[in-house]
């Protein structure tokens, strides 16, 4: 679909205390192995270390987004390291240190659609010199389905995509 050598890029999310993802975790998984299914040849980069507010388990949140990857279907050799971050600024740039290493010439990062402008923002931001094409999918949050309060995060990314543009016209 969009060539051999892309990556796609799933950024992390919370998870229980005891390592169990969070339905937004699962649905970015879900999203990531369909596209992967369409381009098996690509490789995929998650994120998620450890932080107080998303995962305070001995594992690294993205070890949780592997094997549950894996368990849908994925092949361990796809993986690319993990990039351990504590939050999406760290998303992108730990990501980007890893996709340098690579010979691609595509990302396509995965989020949910509260996430989406900011992570926009933030990975555009982080990839602007290097020359790749770059996707962005916002997967659907079902608030039902939804283990932390959504309203509130939604207005908390709405306030931190404000400050870092506000910071960025200084």
């Amino acid at each position: 679909m969009f060539g051999k050598n892309g990556i796609i890029i799933v950024l992390g999310s919370p998870n229980s205390p005891d390592g169990v993802l969070f339905s937004v975790a699962k649905a970015r998984c879900e999203q990531a192995y369909k596209l992967w299914k369409d381009n098996p040849t690509w490789k995929i980069l998650l994120t998620g270390g450890f932080g107080e507010h998303f995962n305070t388990t001995p594992y690294p949140h993205a070890k949780y987004l592997s094997d549950y990857l894996v368990k849908l279907g994925v092949a361990p050799d796809r993986f690319l390291e993990f990039a351990s971050s504590r939050n999406t600024i760290e998303d992108a740039s730990l990501s980007r240190a890893i996709v340098e290493g690579q010979n691609s010439k595509c990302i396509v990062v995965i989020t949910s659609d509260y996430h989406l402008a900011r992570a926009r923002y933030l990975f555009e931001k982080e990839y602007k010199t290097l020359s790749l094409s770059m996707l962005f999918i916002g997967v659907r949050t079902d608030e039902s389905l939804c283990e932390f309060d959504l309203p509130s995060q939604i207005q908390h990314e709405k306030r931190s995509l404000e400050r870092l543009m506000a910071q960025d016209n200084d």
